[in-house]
């Protein structure tokens, strides 16, 4: 006996070097895996994670290590994070939808407010009053001076029946010729304050200025000073730009679905806050010249002059309309590869996310047919800044962890 328990002893102490080594090693073990669970994320990328330090392969920052806490699937942020990250929240329930189709369209200049400037009579351009194109015209403002024999003639003839006139006053023939002088000045451009500034002065003058009878821009100047021009030739034209017209594509299939008089919803890119209506005032019957095309035509009103001929313009138009529906604005629907899912604020500060299931949509807002009840306190800006700090924080996609 006494020999067997010595036999036992001694294999105990044989063997405990080895356990030894081997508890120390899987203890070692342990703490380098520890260690590799560690992550990295680019603060403006979260969809970058590496398992260990570096670079951004998109932007080029240095990435972050993940604070995790993945034992809560919320977030927790006080008032002036979410005033920081500009959170904002609605209470969702059932309402009306509107989808709109949209058609690309361009701004054109409104021939209705276009101004051609012809002389008036024959003669030589003493002075231009607007030397290049671009220039902005006021009524009343002088366009041109020009020298006319033809129109010193007719001032002249002016002044012999003003004469006449007043020295026979009762005759109804003198009264006649000096109505008809007037008129004739009149025709040729003069206006009332000159007519009466020649009667005023009883003198000729050849060189007459003209004045622009209506505001616009300069859009082409056809002459140069000193030139000579005939009766009628073309000088500038003058375009006004208080209003514009909106060309839009459209394909003969879709055309049956816009009605002429149908008020039509005009979102100018980079002015998406001001809104215009226009009424699809003709439908060319014909397609474009080579392409299977019919043409749209509206026009709008241009506040301030803000908008030039050549810009792109959004038409939409009413496609379809839903009732009792729940929908979302756009911003509040953040996806990826694995689906959709919202923000909702189950308690003051505290943000979880949830899958949804969108249906029909329209530039502004997303029909959600599952996910959601009447009363969720959804967020509708900021939600893409909720998901980028809960992935920094959890070090995962909230669509993995979540369910329908």
């Amino acid at each position: 006996m006494e020999r067997k328990e010595f036999i036992r002893n001694f294999a105990w102490i044989a063997l405990a070097p080895s356990l030894f080594f081997a508890a120390c090693k899987e203890s070692s073990k342990k703490n380098q895996q520890t260690k590799q669970v560690q992550t990295y994320t680019c603060p403006m990328h979260p969809q970058i994670i590496q398992d260990k330090p570096g670079t951004c392969p998109v932007c080029g920052m240095d990435l972050v290590p993940f604070e995790k806490n993945a034992s809560e699937g919320a977030l927790h942020l006080n008032e002036s994070q979410q005033a920081l990250a500009n959170i904002t929240t609605i209470t969702v329930g059932h309402n009306g939808l509107h989808t709109f189709k949209q058609l690309n369209g361009r701004l054109v200049v409104n021939p209705e407010q276009t101004n051609y400037i012809s002389s008036r009579v024959a003669g030589r351009l003493e002075k231009l009053y607007v030397r290049q194109t671009g220039e902005s015209i006021k009524k009343g403002q002088p366009l041109y001076q020009i020298y006319s024999e033809q129109l010193a003639t007719l001032q002249q003839e002016y002044l012999l029946a003003a004469a006449q006139v007043s020295q026979f006053p009762d005759d109804a023939t003198f009264r006649n010729i000096f109505k008809s002088a007037g008129h004739k000045l009149s025709l040729y451009g003069q206006s009332d304050q000159q007519i009466m500034q020649l009667q005023r002065l009883k003198k000729t003058n050849p060189y007459i200025t003209f004045t622009a009878g209506e505001s616009g821009t300069v859009a082409e100047l056809s002459v140069t000073e000193g030139q000579y021009v005939s009766e009628g030739s073309s000088l500038m034209r003058l375009e006004g730009y208080q209003s514009l017209w909106v060309e839009a594509d459209i394909y003969p299939s879709e055309a049956g679905s816009i009605q002429k008089g149908e008020l039509l919803k005009v979102v100018i890119p980079g002015w998406e806050n001001q809104p215009q209506q226009m009424k699809a005032e003709f439908i060319n019957p014909e397609l474009s010249t080579g392409a299977q095309l019919i043409q749209l035509r509206g026009a709008i009103q241009n506040p301030n002059g803000a908008w030039q001929p050549g810009l792109q313009a959004n038409v939409f138009v009413p496609a379809q309309q839903k009732s009792q529906v729940m929908s979302l604005p756009v911003d509040a629907v953040i996806r990826d590869g694995k689906g959709a899912h919202v923000w909702i604020e189950k308690s003051k500060g505290k943000f979880e996310p949830q899958i949804v299931k969108t249906g029909t949509e329209s530039p502004d807002a997303v029909e959600i047919t599952t996910g959601l009840n009447d009363g969720d306190q959804v967020v509708i800006s900021g939600a893409y800044l909720l998901y980028s700090e809960y992935i920094l924080k959890k070090g995962k996609n909230p669509m993995t962890e979540m369910k329908m």
